[in-house]
């Protein structure tokens, strides 16, 4: 069995799509997504397509069976009056914003994201006791 820090983490990006569209929510605004069409397994209206792009209204009056799931976001919706069924992979979202306010998030482009460094082992750490503070007193 392998350790959790062994194996590669999942996604954040899926995380915290659902937390910010349930904030968006709970104070009354309209969560949005900006999506990157030219993903090969996007399912929008092409019509609606501006630069590559297509904006969507996630809210749950505007997103029929909205499903956010770790690997995509799917919805029936209706766009100029005609149903049709949404389905956006996870990493074809470029951010999640309040039509509202403009507060969001913008996510980086591109599946792999690097990694933060590991934090140092604790005997690689400076020893507190040892080491001077750079602070100074000031009266």
């Amino acid at each position: 069995m392998s350790s959790p820090s062994s194996s590669p983490s999942k996604s954040k990006r899926p995380y915290l799509i659902r937390a910010m569209h349930e904030w968006m929510g709970d104070n009354g605004h309209t969560p949005h997504i900006v999506i990157d069409a030219s993903v090969d397994t996007v399912t929008v209206p092409q019509e609606h397509i501006k630069d590559g792009k297509i904006i969507l209204n996630i809210s749950q009056s505007a997103a029929h069976n909205l499903k956010l799931t770790n690997s995509a976001i799917s919805f029936r919706a209706r766009f100029s009056g005609v149903p049709f069924d949404v389905w956006v992979p996870i990493a074809s979202v470029l951010g999640i914003y309040a039509k509202e306010t403009g507060q969001g998030m913008i996510f980086s482009h591109g599946v792999e994201q690097p990694e933060p460094p590991e934090p140092p082992e604790p005997e690689e750490r400076e020893n507190p006791k040892t080491s001077r503070s750079h602070l100074k007193l000031v009266k």
